[in-house]
C-alpha cells in the first residue's frame, strides 16, 4: 500500500470574524497516497483552491494539520515553510508565469538560481526533454504556443524533484487538444515515475484523468469517485450544482 504524500487532519479555514467570517474549509480530513493522480472539484466556492492553498502550504488553517512527508507545515515558521514550498512541492498554475526575457531553458532553471542553487545543465534538459521540449531550450516564451508554454512551466515545476506536483486549473487558459496533451503528460508522470499529482479543476474531462476526484461542497468533502469516465464526472457535478446541500 502506498504511503500518504500529503495528510489534511481536521483542517478548517475561516477568513474574518464575527458574524462576517466566512468559513471556507469545515474540518477537512484527506489524504493522497503517493504515486497517485487526485483531482478536486466542486461548485464555485466551494472551497477547492483554498484546500490546494493549505496542503501546498501556501496559505495555513486556522486549526487542523497538514502533513507533507511527514513534516507537519503548521509547525512550520514562515522561513522553513518556504524553504519546503521551494525544494519539495512544485506547481503549475492556469496562467503560465514564465518570465518573457528569459529562454524556456533559463525559466525551469529559476527555482534553483532563486534558492541560491547552481542548476545542472543535464537536468534542464532532462526535465525540458520530459515535457516534450528538449528542441525549443533557447526559445523565448513569444516564441512558443500556449501548450508549449505550460509544458515550460511544468518542466520548471519538475526541476527540484518534488515529492507532489499541485496543479490549479492547469489546462484552464488552452484549447481543448493542448489541455489533453498537456494531461497526458501528468497523467505519465505518475504511472512512469510515481509522481504524485493533485490539481483543482472544473473540467470533467480534465479530471478524468485522475485516479481519483474528491468533490468539496460548502467547504466539506462530499464524497469520491474513482476511475470515473467524464460523463459520469460531468453528471455528478451537474448534481452538486443543483442542490449544494
Amino acid at each position: 500500500m502506498n504511503k500518504d504524500a500529503i495528510q489534511l487532519r481536521s483542517v478548517s479555514r475561516r477568513y474574518g470574524a464575527g458574524d462576517s467570517a466566512v468559513t471556507a474549509l469545515d474540518q477537512v480530513s484527506l489524504a493522497f497516497p503517493e504515486g497517485t493522480f487526485t483531482a478536486v472539484m466542486g461548485p464555485s466556492g466551494s472551497g477547492k483552491s483554498t484546500l490546494l492553498q493549505c496542503a501546498a502550504g501556501l496559505d495555513r488553517p486556522t486549526s487542523g494539520a497538514v502533513v507533507v512527508g511527514g513534516t507537519d507545515l503548521t509547525k512550520l515558521n514562515e522561513t522553513k515553510l518556504t524553504l519546503l514550498r521551494r525544494e519539495r512541492i512544485g506547481f503549475v498554475f492556469q496562467s503560465f508565469n514564465l518570465l518573457p526575457s528569459l529562454t524556456a531553458e533559463q525559466n525551469v532553471a529559476l527555482p534553483l538560481r532563486l534558492a541560491g542553487r547552481r542548476p545542472a545543465k543535464a537536468r534542464v534538459r532532462e526535465v525540458l526533454e520530459q515535457v516534450g521540449l528538449g528542441d525549443r531550450a533557447r526559445h523565448r516564451p513569444t516564441e512558443l504556443s500556449g501548450g508549449q508554454q505550460q509544458r515550460v512551466a511544468l518542466a520548471r515545476a519538475l526541476i527540484t524533484r518534488p515529492e507532489v506536483l499541485f496543479g490549479d486549473e492547469p489546462t484552464g487558459a488552452l484549447d481543448s487538444q493542448t489541455g489533453r496533451e498537456v494531461l497526458k503528460l501528468l497523467r505519465g508522470m505518475v504511472d512512469a515515475d510515481g509522481q504524485t499529482v493533485v490539481m483543482v479543476t472544473h473540467d470533467p474531462i480534465a479530471a478524468s484523468y485522475a485516479d481519483r476526484i474528491v468533490f468539496l461542497v460548502d467547504g466539506r468533502v462530499n464524497g469520491e469517485m474513482v476511475g470515473a469516465s467524464a460523463d459520469d464526472i460531468a453528471t455528478r457535478m451537474t448534481k452538486l450544482e443543483a442542490s449544494p446541500c
